[in-house]
């Protein structure tokens, strides 16, 4: 992998990252190249040996291989956002087909890079995820609310009375997209713009069902965000 670096977003600390592959040359390349990169860096073996460590140590940001024996990436990432985990998570696999893409975004990874990969591209993925993380919430009296749902922006989690709804970090920045021009249509290259989202139109199709799966009654005839069609999305506050 190349050294040549690549400017990273300033961040109070280095980001700390758990990557998780069972091919071990890959591995410590990976390891070795964000450590050149200002990134603290853990690994991991396989699915178990990763929930193990997840037990003990926050992370910023995960990385996982999709093909790997036993609990794949997909399976445990899908385990690991059903059980309430919010960090964010990127994808490697060898599969770059369209479908497996959109697997992966259903299964709630935040982005999806195929290999083989410039190692310049993994940081740009990387920086803009851990950008959409930190992005610094609006001011209080812009809190986004909608129906009996409101943000909680610090929380990354949508309220509603005692009840709370974890997002992926994607799902809260796609939410926070919405709601900058609530009550007008944003088409889906827009939206992939304001999420920092190196993503086609089936992908924001995707994620935006994952979202209303979480704040509507009835996803087939959602109320809140609905479809303009052949111009894109747009939230409705009632």
């Amino acid at each position: 992998m190349s050294n040549q670096k690549t400017a990273e977003i300033p961040l109070d600390k280095k980001p700390h990252i758990l990557v998780v592959d069972d091919d071990e040359r890959l591995r410590s390349l990976l390891s070795r190249f964000l450590i050149e990169h200002d990134f603290l860096v853990t690994t991991a073996t396989d699915a178990a040996e990763a929930r193990d460590i997840l037990q003990h140590l926050a992370y910023d940001l995960l990385i996982l291989d999709v093909m790997m024996p036993g609990e794949d990436g997909m399976a445990l990432t899908k385990g690991l956002k059903t059980q309430g985990l919010t960090t964010p998570i990127l994808l490697l696999t060898a599969l770059g087909e369209v479908e497996s893409r959109i697997s992966g975004f259903e299964a709630g990874a935040d982005d999806y890079l195929p290999k083989p990969f410039e190692p310049r591209e993994l940081l740009l993925r990387i920086n803009a995820i851990l950008r959409r993380v930190a992005a610094p919430p609006p001011a209080a009296d812009e809190n986004i609310r909608f129906g009996k749902w409101m943000l909680d922006l610090a929380r990354g989690e949508l309220v509603a009375g005692e009840d709370r709804v974890p997002l992926t970090s994607v799902e809260h920045t796609l939410l926070k997209a919405l709601a900058s021009k609530k009550g007008e249509v944003i088409s889906r290259e827009e939206l992939a713009e304001l999420c920092a989202m190196s993503a086609n139109e089936r992908t924001i199709d995707v994620q935006v069902t994952r979202l209303r799966k979480k704040v509507e009654e009835d996803p087939k005839l959602p109320k809140y965000i609905q479809t303009v069609r052949g111009k894109g999305y747009v939230l409705w506050s009632d």
